[in-house]
């Protein structure tokens, strides 16, 4: 006897088959949306930190990152373990102007007095003006950890890329800070809890430098906290190692 399918039956078997049809363009909606999102998330990180040649708070430092900054810096000098010094222009300017940060030096060089290095990479490079670069020193300071960047210092002597109009235009005015009976002056954009300060810092004949100094606060915070729970570790560590001696 023949198969009889009702009514109902037949109208579920429509549905599925229109589902099967659809599978493929509901697929290639959601890869692009998913494509799309992912563009978007870039471009908020890409957003929310300051960068240089492209590497933000967010950037990891690898090999290809190193071969790429050699080849628009000339040569690098490396530093593994190194102190970490926030302090800039004079004695007391960021206590005076930027308080938390003042707070966070304190923190990485505590105890006073002695010398803390941190878990760090140190890229130095002093030949830039050989690569046709407008700077005379550049550092830049990643964790050991997350191979994210901490801290960023650029100096030159001479605005000859027209860098203060670039930032300015890039992030808006700045805040400035009049040094008065210093003699210098400094200006500032901050980007959530991080910072850029570029100062005009006269030398010891009274000649102007520009020094740019970029803190990556949140990844500077995060070493900290790293350092601090593998110290206690390593104490915790060695108090039962104690107790098993005797």
């Amino acid at each position: 006897m023949p198969l009889r399918i009702n009514k109902v039956q037949w109208i579920q078997q429509l549905i599925l088959i229109v589902l099967l049809l659809s599978l493929p363009h509901l697929f290639l909606y959601a890869c692009g949306e998913k494509k799309e999102s992912a563009k978007n998330r870039t471009a908020q990180v890409q957003s929310d930190s300051f960068t240089f040649f492209d590497l933000g708070k967010q950037s990891t430092l690898s090999r290809s990152v190193r071969n790429d900054l050699n080849q628009r810096l000339g040569r690098d000098a490396i530093e593994h373990r190194s102190i970490i010094d926030l302090d800039i222009n004079f004695y007391g300017f960021l206590q005076k102007y930027f308080p938390s940060i003042y707070e966070l030096n304190q923190d990485l060089n505590f105890p006073p007095g002695e010398r803390i290095e941190h878990n760090t990479v140190k890229l130095m490079y002093r030949y830039a003006r050989q690569a046709n670069m407008p700077f005379d020193y550049v550092e830049l300071v990643f964790s050991n950890y997350s191979q994210h960047p901490l801290l960023f210092r650029i100096n030159f002597q001479k605005d000859e890329a027209n860098t203060v109009q670039t930032l300015k235009t890039k992030y808006g005015q700045p805040l400035l800070i009049d040094w008065k009976d210093k003699n210098g002056q400094s200006m500032y954009w901050k980007k959530n809890d991080d910072l850029l300060i570029i100062s005009l810092v006269p030398d010891q004949f009274g000649n102007p430098e520009y020094q740019i100094r970029i803190y990556f606060v949140e990844n500077i915070k995060t070493l900290l906290a790293t350092e601090t729970a593998e110290k206690e570790k390593a104490e915790s560590q060695r108090a039962k190692s104690g107790k098993t001696a005797f």
